[in-house]
């Protein structure tokens, strides 16, 4: 499926009326391009809270057609990667080069060799030789995954919070998107991200953990010299949250910075993509830039994929991610 596809489904299907709450009833099929109403469906599921409901169901590749991914890990301390947001002491968002490796050095956390060659991970099966290591995992072409949002969002009574790796929607491009990925500080090892704020998942496909059409913003805010090939627009809708509200950047359309955002950088307003007052999500100016928490309902087995491994595995939560090794004498 490519992304072309997706991003006419969403902004198509999803645009004016998937937000209002009650959504106005009628066929939000006959929005979606006639020649890919037999690739998406709308069918009967579950919310959290145990309501009956609609949802949007569709399937992904591994890797959007749009998405370049890399660089992650750099070959030697020579090299540059990609960003990784540390949150231990001297918090915040880093650029993948030696003085990023050194500095983690220094904390007690040596990635590289006496060569200057970083330690890697290609291989989100197997438990690493070493105590610390960059995680540059391989992608299964053969992965789909498969993921569900309501057709008529629902607030919550409470918040709910996202924690490392969870679920938190899917881009236009067809992408899911995750919230703060796995701390060196209780892994040991780094899953490094590229200059947009994505990487491949243990099972073998591609997801943000950024809001990519904005992250130029958070590189701004922590002085990082680095370009995200994907499009910049800081009003931008970048996707839907699994509770099927829509996900922006940084701005309003007018370019102002919304000050009335909630716990989990929300509010209600006009949009792009509507005049109405919706609910909506807005990406924080500072990494991390995702929403910390989702404020509508989300459906039962909203997300499902065909990997043998990682996020949504039969194997469990994490699938078949390899324990941290005990140290090495």
């Amino acid at each position: 499926m490519s992304s072309q596809f997706l991003s006419s489904i969403f902004l198509a299907a999803f645009g004016a009326s998937l937000l209002s709450i009650p959504a106005a009833a009628h066929d939000q099929m006959e929005q979606f391009p006639d020649a890919f109403h037999d690739k998406i469906e709308i069918v009967d599921c579950t919310l959290e809270t145990g309501n009956e409901a609609t949802c949007y169901e569709f399937t992904v590749g591994y890797l959007p057609d749009s998405v370049d991914p890399g660089p992650f890990c750099p070959a030697t301390l020579e090299d540059e990667g990609g960003i990784w947001y540390w949150d231990g002491e001297d918090t915040g968002l880093y650029r993948l080069n030696r003085e990023f490796w050194t500095f983690l050095d220094e904390l007690g956390y040596r990635f590289f060799d006496d060569d200057g060659a970083i330690y890697q991970i290609d291989d989100g099966s197997t438990p690493p030789e070493v105590d610390h290591a960059c995680m540059n995992l391989a992608a299964d072409e053969d992965v789909t995954i498969t993921m569900r949002i309501p057709v008529h969002p629902v607030m919550a009574a409470e918040p709910a919070d996202l924690g490392t790796v969870a679920k938190v929607g899917v881009a236009l491009d067809g992408a899911p998107i995750f919230a703060d990925a796995p701390s060196v500080q209780d892994r040991g090892h780094l899953p490094a991200l590229d200059l947009c704020g994505g990487h491949i998942d243990p099972g073998g496909w591609y997801h943000w953990h950024a809001v990519t059409s904005d992250i130029h913003s958070a590189f701004d805010a922590a002085d990082i010299d680095a370009i995200c090939n994907q499009t910049q627009e800081s009003s931008a809708l970048f996707g839907y949250a699994f509770d099927g509200f829509a996900i922006y950047g940084t701005s309003e359309l007018d370019g102002s910075i919304p000050s009335d955002l909630d716990e989990c950088n929300g509010h209600y307003g006009p949009t792009a993509d509507s005049n109405d007052d919706e609910y909506h999500y807005h990406a924080a100016s500072e990494f991390p830039n995702l929403p910390p928490c989702l404020f509508g309902v989300q459906a039962r087995g909203n997300f499902s994929t065909t990997a043998d491994f990682g996020i949504g595995a039969e194997r469990g939560p994490g699938g078949g991610r390899p324990p941290r090794p005990e140290p090495q004498d």
